[in-house]
């Protein structure tokens, strides 16, 4: 059992935007909607029941170490676990679980037994990918009936309200994700199904790119659409024509994004299982069909200790963090039996980081630069490694996944793990905020900002390690932050020192290239995916979009997503001296900005 000797705080340091969003969403209320709970009480109330996963393989003693540890971990903010861990751990619903994928066959009652489960998983507080690439395309002979076939797009609008229906347990929208393969008839038609604003509200929507695909954009030269129940190729297409239309319609309102099949399943650890088809909503967990996933976050910014990283403080907290993320696969309830079974078979956990961008400001490396870019790698493959120990660990004190055998790691020069993968960078959206820290990955998104969420509560927030910064080199003043507010960039600010601008650059203020060149550092050392947005000025064009997939693909990634500032009315975030109608966009969130806010 790993133990940190560290203080535990008698009452957490939150901040006032922290406190409002576990009152809305997080804590216990009566029925009266009176709070039955602080914060120090929901995360005690967490830890406990996490913690009774001990008693399985030890004894009592066990399960109150691992309390104290699990509750010191999280009441410094050091780790934090996905939203419904802390939502319902320990409460009636027990699903802990973020992350879901269910099947879609080409079966009309099978379909419409996905949009039961689907409800079923939102009421529970989870979000839900789907493969629509098996469904006929429109206008295709339906044999029972002899009629004409309406194609995946009019099934996705039947999830869509589906989900719009129902509320995750009271605290939250559903969330969805739709992927098509590329090479399925329906595919450009797909790729224009939310250019009608509010069209797909709770859906986000990417593309199924293949090696074979991404060779013939490349190449120029015709590809071949296939209808997948029969097999048959029903014509063939310039490949450019569909990326283009990609990148036309990314370029328009966000979506599609770009997923890489080939890519994904070259890290399938359970290839016998079958291939991974989708992703959870925001792009960053792979899954099998019926198939879930723990999230949890090390938040960053508290691993440095006099302006270095804490490696031994980190190695501690990660190892920890394994555990409780294992332990969650045994006291979630999951609201399917097949999902038990799968999520019990492989025991997948994606443990990554938030507060990136805060920990280089805190080490004085510029986001945009190369020097960002050998922090991201060193980070990520110090946890990637530190995660795959600890799993081993818990292999052999509990034994490894029951999957395992058939799987990439059944041979004899691999270690046991206890988990078939263990890292993911999610897009830490409500998490953050908690944490008071950057999101994910993702570059600071402004140095003073309102945040749109909670049923339209705007939480106004001005960049923490900006003030103190500000006040330790003698350049803080009373409106100080009216005049970044105003600024097209903290470089322009006057007063603010040279070597102090280039530290806070923001989200719009990073060329489109180091965001790709970032989310590929975190994904070299990743198992499963990473989620990220590359933002783009209100003045770039699709072919811009088009090479940001390109450079995606040719860096590793699998998968990726582009937001144009004030491509659509809602965003998740704003800048404060922007009228309503010209909000920014929301790298922070998640990568879309229909779908903000999950995890």
């Amino acid at each position: 059992m790993p133990v940190i000797q560290a203080e535990i705080p008698a009452k957490m340091d939150l901040t006032d935007n922290a406190r409002l969003v576990l009152a809305r969403r997080y804590l216990k209320k009566d029925d009266r909607g009176e709070l039955l709970e602080a914060a120090e009480d929901m995360f005690r109330r967490v830890a406990s029941n996490i913690a009774q996963a001990e008693l399985v393989w030890g004894d009592a003693h066990d399960m109150h170490v691992a309390e104290e540890q699990f509750y010191g971990v999280m009441a410094r903010l050091e780790f934090l676990p996905n939203s419904p861990t802390l939502m319902n751990a320990g409460r009636r619903l027990q699903q802990l679980a973020a992350c879901f994928v269910l099947p879609v066959p080409d079966d009309i009652e099978k379909i419409f037994d996905a949009i039961k489960y689907a409800a079923i998983i939102h009421k529970s507080g989870g979000g839900t990918g789907f493969s629509f690439s098996r469904i006929r395309p429109s206008g295709d002979l339906v044999e029972s009936s002899r009629g004409k076939a309406s194609g995946p797009i009019s099934f996705m609008k039947v999830f869509n309200y589906a989900t719009g229906a129902i509320s995750q347990g009271g605290f939250r929208r559903g969330a969805n994700m739709a992927i098509l393969r590329c090479d399925h008839p329906d595919v450009e038609l797909f790729c224009r199904a939310k250019a009608v604003e509010g069209e797909l509200d709770n859906f986000n929507i990417s593309v199924g790119c293949t090696h074979a695909f991404m060779e013939a954009v490349k190449a120029g030269t015709d590809f071949d659409l296939v209808n997948p129940h029969n097999g048959r190729i029903l014509r063939r297409v310039p490949a450019r024509q569909i990326w283009e239309t990609m990148a036309v319609q990314a370029h328009a309102g966000g979506d599609p994004g770009a997923i890489f099949l080939d890519r994904i399943n070259a890290d399938n650890p359970t290839p016998r299982l079958g291939p991974i088809e989708c992703t959870n909503p925001c792009g960053e967990q792979p899954l099998l069909p019926y198939e879930a996933c723990n999230l949890g976050s090390v938040n960053l910014v508290k691993m440095v200790r006099g302006g270095a990283v804490d490696w031994d403080y980190l190695r501690a907290v990660v190892r920890l963090a394994v555990r409780f993320l294992d332990n969650c696969i045994q006291q979630s309830h999951y609201p399917l039996p097949q999902i038990t079974d799968m999520v019990h078979g492989n025991r997948k956990i994606g443990l990554g980081v938030m507060g990136f961008a805060d920990l280089l400001i805190l080490l004085g490396v510029p986001y945009n630069s190369a020097k960002a870019l050998d922090v991201a790698g060193e980070i990520m493959a110090f946890i990637r490694a530190e995660a795959d120990r600890a799993s081993a660990d818990l292999a052999t004190e509990r034994g490894p996944f029951p999957n395992i055998h058939g799987s990439i790691y059944d041979r004899p020069e691999s270690p046991a793990y206890r988990n078939a993968c263990r890292t993911t960078v999610a897009p830490t959206g409500t998490l953050s905020i908690l944490a008071a820290c950057s999101s994910g990955i993702e570059p600071i998104f402004a140095l003073a900002m309102e945040r749109h969420v909670l049923d339209g509560a705007r939480l106004f927030e001005v960049h923490p390690l900006f003030e103190q910064v500000a006040r330790r080199h003698g350049f803080w003043r009373p409106d100080l932050v009216e005049q970044i507010a105003a600024a097209p960039s903290l470089a322009q600010v006057p007063g603010v020192p040279a070597d102090v601008a280039p530290l806070f650059v923001t989200a719009h203020e990073v060329d489109a290239k180091w965001h790709v060149h970032v989310q590929a550092a975190f994904q070299k050392h990743v198992d499963n995916a990473v989620s990220k947005t590359v933002n783009l000025p209100h003045d770039a064009r699709p072919e811009d979009v088009a090479e940001i997939f390109r450079m995606a693909y040719e860096t590793g990634c699998k998968g990726i997503t582009v937001f144009r500032d004030r491509c659509r009315t809602h965003q998740v975030l704003v800048r404060v001296a922007e009228p309503a109608k010209e909000v920014e966009s929301a790298p922070g969130a998640c990568n879309r900005p229909d779908a903000c806010s999950r995890f």
